[in-house]
C-alpha cells in the first residue's frame, strides 16, 4: 500500500510532510484530522507523516495549490535550512511546485524521475507542456533520482546535467513477497484455454492456435477503445478483461507468458514482478527491458505486431526456450535488485547529501 511506503519514508527522517496533488473526491480516503497546530492542513497517518491535499476546483490549479501549501509549510513547520529538503516525484506539476517553494526559502530540490520524457511517444499537448516545465526543473534541481542507467545518460546528454548530481535507484520490489505468493485460482481451470498470455496481442496467434487466449488485467483510458477493437476483430471468446486487481499472484503464476508492447516506461513495473514469478517475458524495449539480452533474458522487439505475434508462436512451439527465458529473467532481476533494507538506505543518504546543498 501507498500509505504503508510512506509510512516507511517516515522512519528515514524527523518529519514528512507530503503535499497530495488533487481535486475534492480524493479527499474522502484520506485519514481525518488529526487536530493541532501541526496539521493544520491535512490528515496525519503516522507520528510523523502528514498528507495534506490540494483539493484543488480545476487540475491546471493542482501545482498552484501545491506550491502554495508547500511555501506555508516551510514557514509553519520551520523548516531547518541544511537538515531539511523538498523532494518531487516527477519534474513535471510536482517538480514545478518543489521549485517555486525551493526559490522562497531557498531549500535544497531533490527530484525522481519515474518515466522518460525523452520517448518519442511522450507527446500530445500536455506533455509537450510538461517537457518544457521539466526542462526548466531539471536544471535547476539539486540531486535527481531516476530509476534507470538510461535515463541518467540522457538528462547528462540532453541537458548537461552532471553525472554527480544524479542516482540511479530502480522501484523498490518486494522479491520475497512475489515469489512466495500464494495461487489462489488457476487461470487454465477458470478459462479453458491451453496457452494464456497477459497482454495486448492480435489475432494471428489465435489463427495458427485456436485454443489460446488472452487476459489483460487493469484499467484505464485506453479499454474502451481495446474492448472496441476485440469486438471488431471477434475476439469475445479469446480475450478477457480482469479489470483491476489487488491481488496479481495468481494471474503471474497460472499465465504462460508476459507480454509488454508499452511505447514508453520509466521503469516497468509488471515486467518485473511478471519475471520474479516465473514468466518468459516479450517486450518493448523500454525502461529496465533495455538492460537486458534478447533471446537470453527476454524476448525484445520494436512495437510490431507481427514480431509480437511470431515471438508468442515461437514460445509455444518451444517449451525449452520457455524454461530458458523464465530462469534467465528471474536470475537478472535478482541481481538488479535491492533489499529493503538497501533501498531505504540509499533514499535517506541522498536525502541527507541533498539537504546538505544549501546556497547562500
Amino acid at each position: 500500500m501507498v500509505s504503508e511506503r510512506m509510512k516507511d519514508y517516515g522512519n528515514l527522517v524527523e518529519e514528512l510532510h507530503i503535499v497530495l496533488l488533487c481535486d475534492k473526491a480524493h479527499t474522502k480516503k484520506l485519514p481525518a484530522k488529526t487536530g493541532g497546530s501541526a496539521n493544520t492542513y491535512g490528515g496525519k497517518i503516522s507520528d510523523n507523516v502528514w498528507i495534506y491535499p490540494t483539493n484543488s476546483f480545476f487540475k491546471f490549479m493542482r501545482p498552484f495549490d501545491a506550491a502554495r501549501i508547500g511555501k506555508k509549510l516551510v514557514f509553519g513547520r520551520k523548516f531547518v535550512r541544511g537538515k531539511s529538503l523538498i523532494t518531487a516525484q516527477d519534474p513535471f506539476e510536482c517538480g514545478w511546485a518543489g521549485l517555486k517553494v525551493k526559490r522562497k526559502w531557498r531549500l535544497p530540490l531533490e527530484v525522481q524521475m519515474h518515466t522518460d520524457p525523452f520517448s518519442p511517444y511522450f507527446s500530445g499537448f500536455l506533455n509537450f507542456i510538461r517537457k518544457m516545465i521539466a526542462k526548466k526543473v531539471l536544471r535547476h534541481a539539486d540531486t535527481l533520482r531516476v530509476v534507470s542507467e538510461s535515463i541518467k545518460n540522457l538528462l547528462h546528454t540532453s541537458y548537461s546535467i552532471l553525472p554527480t548530481t544524479i542516482s540511479v535507484l530502480p522501484i523498490y520490489v518486494d522479491k520475497e513477497k512475489i515469489e512466495n505468493g500464494k495461487i489462489s485460482f488457476d487461470l487454465h481451470a477458470r478459462y479453458g484455454w491451453h496457452f494464456i498470455m497477459l497482454t495486448v496481442s492480435r489475432a494471428m496467434v489465435r489463427t495458427k492456435f485456436p485454443n489460446t487466449g488472452l487476459i489483460i488485467v487493469g484499467s484505464g483510458p485506453e479499454e474502451r477503445k481495446l474492448k472496441s477493437l476485440v469486438k471488431k476483430l471477434k475476439l469475445e471468446s479469446a480475450v478477457i478483461f480482469a479489470g483491476w486487481q489487488d491481488n496479481l499472484t495468481s494471474f503471474y503464476k497460472t499465465s504462460n507468458v508476459f507480454i509488454q508492447t508499452s511505447l514508453f516506461e520509466g521503469y516497468g513495473l509488471a515486467l518485473v514482478e511478471a519475471g520474479l514469478s516465473g514468466l518468459p517475458v516479450i517486450t518493448t524495449p523500454v525502461g529496465i527491458a533495455l538492460e537486458l539480452q534478447h533471446s537470453k533474458d527476454a524476448y525484445i522487439y520494436p512495437p510490431q505486431a507481427e514480431l509480437f505475434a511470431a515471438g508468442v508462436i515461437d514460445l509455444m512451439e518451444n517449451n525449452q526456450k520457455r524454461e530458458n527465458l523464465r530462469m534467465n529473467m528471474k536470475r537478472a532481476l535478482e541481481q538488479k535488485l535491492l533489499s529493503k533494507a538497501d533501498y531505504m538506505a540509499k533514499i535517506k543518504d541522498n536525502w541527507e547529501k541533498t539537504a546538505k546543498k544549501v546556497k547562500s
